[in-house]
């Protein structure tokens, strides 16, 4: 498991089960911005994104999710570039913050966003969007009951959520960070030229440059050199 993908995710599983084992309180973990800007509890921004609410069913639902496409995007889209993945996660917690306080002062939509108060599934929703955006044509099923291709995928796990009860808002915010990077990353660019979202440079300095291996076929067989050649030299 790459180096991104392992370190969210044990922070992840840890801090929920610390949690449950009333270790660590969640009071001190939910995003509060009146907490953040008066009292200056800074590591509310990035501990709302480790606690995943109670041990359920949910709860191994987005484990799963967290795994396996936080995996597929790290090995594949982004393999060898770790920096731009970690800027990936960065850029998708700073929108999904902004939105939560933004949000938080429009007067018909203050009270929905109020209740999102870990972005947790949210983070890991916007990953399984973008993946699905990159690889829309790949087959998938559902449960077994159907199958569909993965540019729909987000819609059926939203329509998953919303039947099994859950809050819609969290994924909804986590299609719109998706969104939003998928467009400033890959429609952007091939529109103007331009990359809005290039990783700056200290963000790579924090990672060390990746070498992808391209594997050769061990049967390859090179031709032999026409005899012309051979006479001319």
């Amino acid at each position: 498991m790459p180096i991104i993908t392992r370190s969210y995710l044990t922070a992840a599983i840890a801090t929920t089960i610390g949690c449950s084992l009333d270790i660590i309180s969640p009071h001190h973990l939910y995003l509060n911005p009146i907490l953040v800007a008066k009292k200056y509890q800074f590591w509310r921004l990035i501990t709302n994104f480790l606690f995943f609410r109670k041990m359920d069913l949910d709860f191994l639902f987005h484990m799963f999710f967290l795994a396996r496409y936080c995996k597929l995007l790290e090995e594949n889209s982004f393999r060898g570039r770790t920096a731009d993945f970690f800027y990936m996660l960065l850029f998708g917690a700073t929108v999904l913050t902004a939105i939560v306080l933004v949000g938080g002062m429009i007067p018909y939509l203050s009270e929905s966003i109020a209740e999102v108060i870990f972005l947790s599934n949210s983070l890991t929703f916007m990953m399984v969007y973008v993946w699905s955006k990159q690889n829309p044509f790949i087959h998938m099923s559902f449960l077994g009951l159907f199958t569909f291709t993965a540019a729909y995928l987000p819609w059926v796990l939203l329509g998953f959520s919303v039947l099994v009860g859950a809050s819609a808002w969290v994924d909804l915010l986590g299609m719109v960070a998706g969104h939003a990077y998928y467009f400033l990353e890959d429609v952007y660019p091939r529109m103007t030229g331009r990359r809005p979202l290039k990783t700056p440079s200290f963000i790579r300095a924090l990672f060390a440059d990746e070498a992808v291996v391209v594997a050769r076929p061990v049967d390859l067989r090179f031709a032999a050199p026409a005899v012309e050649d051979i006479h001319q030299d």
